[in-house]
């Protein structure tokens, strides 16, 4: 059988040759860019909806903070905390990027108590999750005042896709990541959704939306 191996020319031996001979690089200077943070990202269970984890490095500016929900009751526009929980923000990104919020509902309504609308699981059933894993990314003093959105969890460090929009005073211990914020407009766009009510469906209270409450895309704003 005849080789496919191509004939090199002289010239370009020496050429090779001679960048044999370069000096070596500096130290450092094909790794991390400063700043860049490393995050850890869980393997757990089967996915959703099918996702690839996030990158596991998160450079500055590699992560874009201005994002838009639309939903069916009109646009959320939300600004991620990218400096402060870049691993969060990072998982975000990544999972609107792949379009696994898209078509999906918010599953759970909270009305009592604490003011809630709970949205990130493609299965609507408050079980499902990207397939993955995180740790929280606290700093012990949160609050979750109208438009602040943070991350859903089942414990310390199980961060996954579920997260929640706070529409108004609600008082949470600081267990959970928050790594957004809503605008005004996005604000009237949940108290719409919450107006409607819930159906007491939750064991751990509130219930399914009597709204649609749908995602229909989360894209880069």
């Amino acid at each position: 059988m005849t080789s496919r191996a191509l004939a090199v020319p002289a010239a370009l031996l020496l050429a090779a040759a001679v960048a044999g001979c370069a000096p070596p690089a500096p130290d450092g200077a094909d790794g991390p860019a400063p700043g860049t943070v490393s995050c850890v990202y869980r393997p757990d269970g089967t996915p959703a909806r099918p996702a690839d984890p996030p990158p596991a490095e998160v450079a500055p500016g590699s992560v874009r903070p201005d994002w838009v929900i639309t939903t069916n009751e009109g646009e959320i526009p939300i600004t991620l905390d990218v400096t402060g929980t870049p691993c969060t923000a990072n998982s975000f990104a990544s999972l609107a990027t792949q379009g696994y919020f898209d078509g999906t509902t918010c599953h759970r309504l909270v009305d009592t108590g604490i003011f809630v609308l709970q949205c990130g699981d493609p299965t609507g059933s408050g079980t499902g999750g990207p397939g993955y894993v995180f740790d929280d990314e606290l700093t012990g003093s949160e609050q979750y005042p109208p438009g602040t959105i943070a991350m859903a969890n089942v414990g310390a460090n199980t961060n996954g896709s579920q997260f929640f929009l706070v529409y108004a005073d609600t008082p949470l211990r600081a267990d959970y990541t928050v790594f957004a914020t809503m605008d005004e407009a996005g604000l009237e766009v949940v108290n719409r959704i919450a107006a409607e009510g819930q159906d007491g469906s939750s064991p751990s209270g509130g219930g399914r939306p009597n709204n649609a409450a749908e995602l229909l895309t989360v894209a880069p704003g």
